[in-house]
């Protein structure tokens, strides 16, 4: 069955069209916007005009694809930034009016089984139980589990929610830094009181913030999600490459090769969030992950 699966989150709006068939799964066309649909929401509480008017933008763009692709089944989820915006409405009826279908606005539980789904499957059980985080724009999830969740938590630190919170200079000053650090490590705290975090045998760890720092580490001169994937990251290198990202300046992050236009503003606060919850685990090194929540939710349709 060919389906189409789409993950709206804070930062990013992302579409998968794949052929699913039980465990058989077949990727057929992948691609991602930056919308920045969180803009302001942790100040207002509220989805800003702007921000509603990207989103949909790219979601009619996502719909001429599945219409030419012929796709038979649609799953669109949406995450913090929906969870929390109390105009949400606006955004839910521009979506059904594009696609047919109403975004599921899905809990931080349900985001991190179907992150923990999209993240394990090509990994051998010899390397579980996994600890599996997803650090997204208004929130991170943090899942324990080998083939199956046992637990998760997810919590309010993202790299826009942190950026627009902490840094208003570019690059951050220390004390802003140190005032970010503290609110990350209060949130890996709760976090640690739910799921076992140092109980894992490997950490894996998938979304653009992740894989963009390994991009860093392992110095690609652009983006390869084919170099990327599965690549074994060491602790030192992610402290390294978070310290670089927040010493740099805007123009020098965003002349960066492998760096998406999108992440420029926000891969500081990000890669403070991943050095920390590193430290946090006590992890030697952590597994980057190009497979994630839009391949679980992709796997789901196929059920």
């Amino acid at each position: 069955m060919r389906v189409a699966a789409i993950d709206c989150g804070t930062n990013s709006i992302r579409l998968l069209i794949a052929d699913v068939q039980g465990e058989n799964f077949r990727e057929v066309f992948r691609d991602m916007e930056i919308v920045r649909l969180g803009q302001g929401v942790d100040q207002t509480g509220q989805f800003h005009p702007d921000a509603i008017t990207r989103t949909l933008t790219a979601v009619d763009k996502f719909a001429a694809e599945i219409a030419r692709r012929g796709v038979e089944k649609i799953r669109f989820c949406a995450t913090s930034a929906t969870r929390d915006a109390t105009n949400r409405e606006l955004f839910i009826n521009g979506v059904k009016e594009r696609l047919g279908v109403a975004p599921e606005v899905i809990s931080g539980e349900e985001e991190a089984a179907l992150s923990f789904a999209g993240a394990t499957k090509d990994l051998p059980d010899s390397l579980a139980p996994f600890l599996v985080i997803d650090i997204g724009g208004g929130s991170t999830e943090f899942v324990i589990g080998t083939r199956a969740v046992e637990k998760a938590k997810s919590v309010n630190i993202g790299c826009v929610r942190m950026s627009e919170r902490h840094f208003k200079n570019d690059p951050a000053s220390r004390k802003e830094i140190e005032s970010a650090r503290k609110d990350i490590q209060a949130a890996i705290a709760e976090a640690a009181s739910v799921v076992a975090i140092k109980s894992a045998k490997s950490l894996i760890a998938v979304a653009g913030t992740a894989t963009t720092v390994a991009a860093a580490a392992l110095e690609l001169p652009e983006y390869d999600r084919y170099a990327i994937h599965l690549s074994r990251i060491s602790a030192d290198n992610v402290h390294k490459v978070s310290e670089m990202f927040l010493r740099m300046s805007r123009a020098e992050r965003a002349a960066l090769g492998y760096m998406h236009p999108g992440r420029v503003d926000v891969i500081g606060a990000g890669s403070l969030v991943l050095s920390e919850i590193v430290k946090a685990v006590g992890a030697s090194e952590f597994i980057a992950c190009e497979s994630d929540i839009l391949d679980g939710i992709a796997f789901s349709l196929g059920q």
